[in-house]
Formats: C-alpha cells, sequence, structure tokens
C-alpha cells in the first residue's frame, strides 16, 4: 500500500532536529487531519529513532503540545521523536458539534464512536492505533518496534486505555492528570453515553481501572503524575481508583503526586523531562548522542 501523501503545514529547525506540523486527508475520520512530528538530529534512514505518541486533553489541538511543553531539548538530546495528534476531527458541523468544550469538537476521547451522528467521523482510537502509527511508520525514519505513548487529562486517559489494549504496539505508558477511570465521572459518563451510547458494559474498554482489572499490563510500571491543586482531582480524575485498580490487579504504578501543581501546562513543562527519560530508558537503544548542529537535519 502508497503511503498516503502529507501536506506540510509548519516546519522548524529546533535543538538541532526539525519541528513539523502536517496534515492529510483522513480514511478514518473522512476529514483532514493534522499531527505534530519532532525529529530529534539522531533520526536518518540509516539510524531510526524511537518514538513517543503524545495525546493532549479537552479543547486541544496538535499546537497545545509542541508550543507549551518544551519537550524538544531533552527529546534532540534522547535522540527521541514525539508525534502529537489533533483531538478530533474538524470542519464537520454536526449537530451539537460545539454545544460544549468537553464534547464533540476538541473532545473526540480517543474512541471510535458507534451512535449517530458521530459514528461515521469520530474514530479517533483507530486514527491513533492505525492510521496515523502507519503514516508515521511510512513517512519518518522512526522505529515502529519502539513506541511508547503518553498525554494529558482527557489524553492521558486515552495513552492508559490505548497502551492497555495494544501491548504490543507500545512498550512504554505514562500520563499527567489522567482521566483514570471514565466510567466514574461526569466528563467521561458525558463522552462514553454520547459516543457509545448508554450500554455501560460497552464502555469497559475505553476504561483505564476496568483494563487493568481485565487484562493487566506486564510491561514497565505505568507512570503518572498528577498536580494535587488540580481542580479536577477529586470530581474528574480520580487517581486514587487507577491505584487500586492497580494494587489489586499487581500492576506497578509510579504515582507521582505533586503539592501545588494544577491541570496546566505549566504543571506538564514541569515534569516532562522526566516523562520522556522514562520512555527513552524503556523504549531501548535511545542514545544521549549530541551530532554537532552543522550536521543535524536541516
Amino acid at each position: 500500500m502508497n503511503a498516503m501523501p502529507l501536506t506540510t503545514i509548519s516546519r522548524n529547525r529546533c535543538f538541532g532536529g526539525v519541528q513539523a506540523v502536517y496534515s492529510h486527508d483522513s480514511p478514518e475520520t473522512g476529514t483532514p487531519m493534522r499531527f505534530g512530528v519532532f525529529l530529534p538530529p539522531q533520526a536518518s534512514a540509516e539510524t531510526p529513532v524511537p518514538v513517543l505518541y503524545w495525546l493532549s486533553g479537552l479543547s486541544c489541538t496538535e499546537e497545545n503540545f509542541i508550543v507549551k511543553a518544551g519537550a524538544q531539548r531533552v527529546a534532540a538530546e534522547l535522540g527521541l521523536a514525539i508525534v502529537a495528534p489533533d483531538t478530533s476531527p474538524r470542519g464537520l458541523d454536526l449537530p451539537g458539534e460545539t454545544d460544549s468544550w468537553d464534547f464533540g469538537r476538541g473532545a473526540g476521547f480517543y474512541v471510535d464512536a458507534t451512535q449517530a451522528p458521530w459514528a461515521a467521523h469520530y474514530r479517533m482510537y483507530s486514527y491513533v492505533t492505525e492510521e496515523l502509527r502507519w503514516l508515521v511508520a511510512c513517512h519518518f525514519p522512526i522505529d515502529p518496534t519502539r513506541s511508547g505513548i503518553s498525554g494529558h487529562s482527557m489524553g492521558g486517559h486515552g495513552a492508559l486505555t490505548i497502551g492497555l489494549r495494544n501491548p504490543q504496539a507500545y512498550r512504554s505508558i505514562s500520563a499527567f492528570a489522567p482521566i483514570a477511570s471514565p466510567m466514574r465521572c461526569p466528563w467521561g459518563e458525558k463522552a462514553l453515553t454520547g459516543y457509545l451510547g448508554a450500554n455501560r458494559e460497552t464502555w469497559r474498554d475505553h476504561d483505564a481501572t476496568e483494563l487493568i482489572a481485565s487484562r493487566g499490563w506486564s510491561g514497565p510500571p505505568l507512570r503518572v503524575d498528577q498536580g494535587m491543586a488540580d481542580p479536577f482531582l477529586d470530581t474528574q480524575l480520580k487517581p486514587e481508583l487507577l491505584s487500586e485498580a492497580c494494587r489489586r490487579a499487581g500492576v506497578a504504578l509510579e504515582l507521582n503526586l505533586r503539592e501545588g501543581y494544577d491541570h496546566s501546562y505549566f504543571f506538564i513543562a514541569s515534569f516532562i523531562e522526566e516523562h520522556l527519560r522514562f520512555h527513552a530508558r524503556h523504549l531501548g537503544d535511545a542514545r544521549r548522542l549530541n551530532p554537532s548542529r552543522d550536521t543535524a537535519i536541516s
């Protein structure tokens, strides 16, 4: 199968590598989709590098992580590529799509919707796990056998559930302030009802606590950072449910509770280096090379 063409939206030299944004026509969503790619200086056809997929949260686009997280400097040191997709299809103008910030546009919840009018286009689970991974492997010098996944809030939920459901594809999983159990919080109940219908049994494959109980995880410890001044901590995120599920299932969890930190990208920027180094360790062969900036990717 030939690779789908990509349109370059932007391309900037960054710490000896390249930060770019691309768009393409997506068969999964039936819309144009955008994603960001950071390629470190070490990336070449002869030296494919490990890749971390980053999933953003409610109301975000691919841009939030690229411009706010400050990840490129450490990723360049580690020889780690980062791929950051958008959070939903856009340009559809479906009924109700823009009525609220926590459902519809910008809030795809990383599921494949089964309910009208969302089912034909809101297929973010398949977009991330199949289409995007294939596109990245076709177009960029990355090693698809060394992939990790991370994300924030709704994207933390996506990283946990996608990683737990696809251990053959993602070797390491981390999250910032994830929605630990969408079945047990207002954001999740609203989204899962709207996209998947009222039968709660169909929600279990999109709830990290349920997946840990039913499938477990034999990879490296799950790494989660949570700000203790997060205004959504008790009502939406509920990390204690994730901790209890891991304890019961015997799944290793590194849960870091960060005093004074909130839900913002200031929190993410404060600890993104630790997450990148975590993934680099577990993806293997992520060498801390420091090639000359004069000979790096242009």
